[in-house]
């Protein structure tokens, strides 16, 4: 349910301008909703799809029967999730080339919660997609918004005890597969400085010196518009793939920093309009993912920003 559509019933339904209990109690926790559903489903449209369905089973809850309202409210929007997220996998599978989570331009407020940033950048996500359903929502909820055992296993119609395994083997499979160290905004923010002004000055050594021999290029075309089909892997192939397309880029698109799922990013846009995200993963001072979102269908959240919450 939308915002908008939310204060609407709020209006019609409520005495004063004030909303109704059950919209009121959606309103209070809709960001953090979102930001369950977006971080099971690596998807803004999926996301907003699994709230929806949240509200219209939320109204017809017996409020009085409701003992917390925020844990009531995660819970169907996990089961939501879950259900879109089975939907979803089976898309994946005839999808054209490498996918990609969908780019969200994000508030300061966001980089700032250092946890949340990290559950929420491009390279985490990826990490989350090597998990099953039921592993991604219990790690989600568990590690992410630190909800207690017993109502992750009410969400995911589980036992507390299964919870825990499960919890025990999601943790591992992150662990071993999760972007090495933390990185602050500010080293980010200094290699994408680097990179934007390589790419502009179209100089190829500058560019080489900030990508990491294992550097990976991981491009999102949907099969809509041009974009690698598998991964790109080490320095001097990525460096030369990016080298091609420089000319092109420095001369026709605009570079734009923003705030891009909690981490500095690169915005190019060809005509004032976003025609390609890209993300970073830094490590040591060096550049050791790239991520170039351009599937037109997965840009609509880049021209207002999403509050996320947890």
């Amino acid at each position: 349910m939308s915002r908008t559509a939310a204060d609407d019933r709020g209006r019609e339904s409520g005495r004063d301008d004030r909303p109704d209990p059950a919209t009121e109690a959606f309103l209070a926790h809709r960001n953090l909703l979102f930001t369950v559903a977006y971080e099971m489903l690596g998807s803004a449209a999926d996301a907003e799809d699994a709230l929806q369905e949240t509200w219209l089973r939320w109204v017809g809850v017996d409020l009085d029967t409701v003992r917390d309202q925020r844990a009531y409210l995660v819970r169907i929007t996990t089961r939501q999730a879950l259900v879109r997220l089975r939907t979803l996998r089976r898309r994946k599978e005839s999808y054209v080339g490498p996918w990609l989570p969908e780019p969200l331009l994000t508030a300061p407020d966001v980089a700032e919660d250092v946890e949340l940033a990290d559950s929420v950048s491009m390279a985490m996500l990826l990490v989350l997609e090597t998990l099953t359903p039921t592993e991604r929502a219990v790690f989600v909820l568990r590690e992410v918004f630190d909800l207690e055992y017993d109502e992750i296993a009410e969400a995911v119609d589980k036992s507390s005890a299964a919870v825990r395994q499960i919890a025990h083997r999601a943790r591992a499979h992150v662990a071993a597969r999760r972007p090495r160290g933390a990185v602050s905004a500010a080293q980010t923010r200094g290699a994408l400085e680097a990179f934007q002004r390589a790419v502009e000055t179209g100089d190829l050594q500058r560019l080489l010196d900030i990508l990491a021999p294992d550097v990976v290029f991981l491009g999102d075309g949907g099969g809509v518009k041009q974009a690698v089909l598998r991964p790109v892997v080490g320095a001097a192939k990525v460096g030369h793939l990016l080298a091609v397309g420089l000319g092109r880029v420095a001369a026709e698109m605009s570079l734009q920093p923003a705030q891009v799922n909690g981490y500095p990013a690169l915005i190019l846009r060809q005509g004032g309009e976003v025609d390609t995200v890209v993300a970073i993963h830094v490590d040591g001072g060096l550049i050791t993912g790239l991520y170039a979102v351009r599937n037109p269908d997965k840009l609509s959240h880049m021209e207002r920003e999403t509050a996320l919450r947890r």
